[in-house]
């Protein structure tokens, strides 16, 4: 308790706070989606995901109209596999999936293999189009292609999400001073005041209950919908 109430005199003096060397804190976002071929192996797609070492902040289950696969795939518009596409997403259930991972967007891409299920066998037996793909359109996933599309596609199936990315240096720094060091200075004055016996576990505790940035996991089954609300 005494070195954390010197750590808040400190915060009080003039003199400009100093740093270690800031830490590279670079958290990507990415679109995935299990497809409608696939989804009965979705049990088994997910751990594979998480032993590549994703974290899957959110997951939507649902069956898309073809109004809203039209909208999702807008630039395809035209092409001659366009009106099979929107056919075979909106035949049955998906499953949506925020992914997250430095490099998510690049790595991901890795996992699921080249677009060809057929190509993916001979090029990428490890890869999910690989394992569980069909064919060129059945090929089980569908990833993001780009920081843009991650970000277009991620706020197309969850409305709320954070999709930008934390970056380094002074941005990871202006973070953790803006958002981190608030809770946690909450968190240690509360702590000082109950001082209870085993002080890990109450402030581990008490940043479970008044983590403002807690993840949430929801999987809403959506069916039959006009339209996807942004």
């Amino acid at each position: 308790y005494n070195e954390y109430k010197s750590y808040l005199s400190l915060r009080n003096m003039e003199a400009p706070a100093t740093f270690m060397e800031h830490p590279a804190i670079f958290v990507e976002r990415t679109l995935g989606i299990i497809k409608p071929d696939a989804i009965d192996q979705s049990e088994k797609i997910l751990r594979f995901i998480e032993d590549n070492g994703f974290a899957i902040l959110q997951k939507r289950r649902l069956r898309m109209t073809p109004e809203q696969c039209s909208d999702f795939y807008a630039e395809h518009y035209g092409k001659m596999f366009f009106p099979s596409l929107v056919s075979f997403m909106s035949s049955g259930t998906i499953l949506a999936l925020v992914l997250a991972k430095e490099n998510a967007i690049l790595e991901w891409r890795d996992l699921l293999g080249p677009t060809s299920s057929h190509r993916a066998r001979e090029t990428n037996p490890g890869s999910l189009r690989a394992i569980y793909g069909i064919d060129d359109q059945r090929n089980a996933v569908h990833g993001s292609d780009s920081q843009k599309g991650a970000e277009r596609e991620i706020r197309f199936f969850f409305p709320d999400a954070i999709v930008e990315p934390i970056s380094s240096d002074e941005n990871a720094s202006d973070y953790v001073i803006k958002h981190v060091m608030p809770v946690l200075t909450e968190g240690f004055v509360e702590l000082c005041k109950v001082k209870p016996e085993d002080p890990i576990t109450w402030i581990a505790n008490w940043l479970l209950k008044n983590n403002p940035n807690k993840p949430v996991i929801a999987e809403p089954i959506i069916s039959n919908t006009k339209s996807i609300k942004v």
